[in-house]
């Protein structure tokens, strides 16, 4: 039980807010790349401020305010140039650094334009990788963006899905260490969304939590398992500040505001090594779908929908002082006070170093975390071994991350691995969960 005071300390992200301005010293995932095939401009909401991504005619990416200072025009109704994003309503240009390099009325008017090299906007540092646009909104110099192995894995299919969830950050990433959500919200819900009353898959029997430099691990034991599961021998990452890594996938939980999280997951299918060498020439990204458009109902045939439905079941912004913690909530109980800690920290001795940034270029390449499945991430499988796999083998059958992807990316993916996958008609029929979600969290691999 926290007080409300504690409550708001985690969960207030706005400028000026203390986990705001924490959260502002890390990068963070905001779009997909590919959303800019088709587009040049895209408003959105990140940290509770209202900005504008665009991609200009050079190829270069930027983050600024949606309001012009002219008259407060819409700059998400601006158009690129080949240097920035120009606003529609008078023809200001701004670079990527936000300043204002064209005034084309107020120039003529004043030829040294004095007005023009004294305006500037708002604007952020923007970078790609591994098909997805990073933002960076706090001070300088900025931390460098974390090249983790996983992006850089060769011979996989990568995907990054997208859903905006109305509400809270901090109740998304305590789900990140979590670890017996994995048996009611998943295991056996699926069995009861599949039509069967039973039977329940084995409860957890020992739980163990640690901390390192990127996170916290965490470590689970059910019945029937010995202790040489790689569950309990690896586990999974609690990945700081609001990120979470499973081997061959990751989640991030981006605050919109206090009360909306745009979540984040980012997928890699290693393909079979019959399909070698295989190079992926674009990472789609895509949004899901959160409701049933039919019944208004939340969809929960698939493992993040479920994440999602009890997310927004506990409130916009849960009521921590209500709640009555138990013995498994010990990760959540290690998370926040290490976030406490760091609040501290940054607010007694502003020049505090957040937990886990990389600032060393030579550090920063195929940057390391405990993986349940590196091994054959990094080197493949036949594929009737990956078939049999109980973490990768699944997603040979079906995606079964997130509702909602599209045809055109399934197709692409069943060109990479060589084969048709399985579930789509289910899920469209059914509604439920599939056999290759049902295995897959029999063996713990969603999220």
């Amino acid at each position: 039980m926290l007080s409300e005071e504690k409550n708001r300390l985690l969960t207030e992200v706005g400028p000026g807010k203390p986990m705001g301005d924490y959260l502002r010293r890390y990068w963070h995932p905001i779009a997909g790349a590919s959303e800019f095939d088709d587009k040049a401009v895209k408003p959105l909401r990140i940290l509770g401020e209202d900005l504008v991504l665009y991609k200009d005619l050079s190829g270069n990416y930027g983050l600024v305010d949606r309001r012009c200072p002219h008259r407060n025009a819409d700059m998400s109704y601006g158009y690129v140039e080949k240097c920035g994003l120009r606003c529609s309503y008078h023809g200001w240009q701004y670079d990527t650094s936000g300043q204002c390099i064209h005034q084309p009325f107020e120039e003529t008017l004043d030829p040294d334009a004095r007005m023009r090299k004294n305006t500037k906007i708002k604007a952020y540092p923007v970078q790609e990788k591994a098909g997805l646009l990073w933002a960076y909104m706090g001070p300088q110099p900025a931390p460098l963006l974390p090249d983790w192995e996983l992006f850089n894995c060769k011979n996989g299919f990568a995907q990054a899905v997208f859903a905006e969830i109305p509400c809270n950050w901090f109740q998304c990433q305590e789900n990140s260490i979590d670890p017996v959500h994995f048996e009611w919200t998943h295991n056996n819900w699926t069995t009861r969304l599949q039509g069967d009353e039973g039977p329940y898959v084995p409860t957890h029997l020992k739980l163990a939590f640690e901390e390192f430099e990127h996170g916290f691990v965490y470590k689970r034991l059910r019945g029937g398992e010995r202790e040489d599961n790689v569950m309990w021998t690896t586990g999974r990452v609690t990945l700081w500040p609001n990120g979470f890594f499973l081997g061959h996938h990751f989640e991030w939980r981006v605050p919109i505001d206090d009360h909306h999280t745009l979540s984040v997951l980012w997928v890699l299918s290693r393909v079979p090594t019959e399909q070698e060498p295989y190079v992926q020439e674009r990472i789609p990204s895509w949004y899901g779908p959160i409701k049933d458009p039919a019944t208004g109902r939340w969809i929960t045939s698939h493992v993040a929908n479920q994440d999602f439905v009890v997310w927004v079941g506990q409130g916009t912004v849960t009521d921590r002082t209500r709640e009555k913690l138990g013995q498994s909530d010990k990760g959540i109980v290690m998370m926040r006070r290490r976030f406490f800690e760091e609040l501290e920290s940054m607010q007694s001795d502003p020049s505090h170093e957040p937990k886990g940034l990389i600032r060393d270029p030579e550090k920063n390449h195929d940057v390391f975390l405990p993986s349940a499945c590196r091994d054959e991430m990094l080197h493949g499988l036949p594929r009737r071994e990956l078939a049999a796999h109980p973490l990768l083998g699944p997603y040979l059958k079906d995606f079964f991350g997130q509702a909602g992807q599209p045809d055109d990316v399934r197709a692409a993916y069943e060109q990479a691995i060589g084969q048709k996958v399985e579930g789509a008609s289910f899920f469209k029929v059914h509604g439920g969960a599939s056999d290759a979600e049902a295995e897959a969290e029999a063996q713990g691999t969603a999220s």
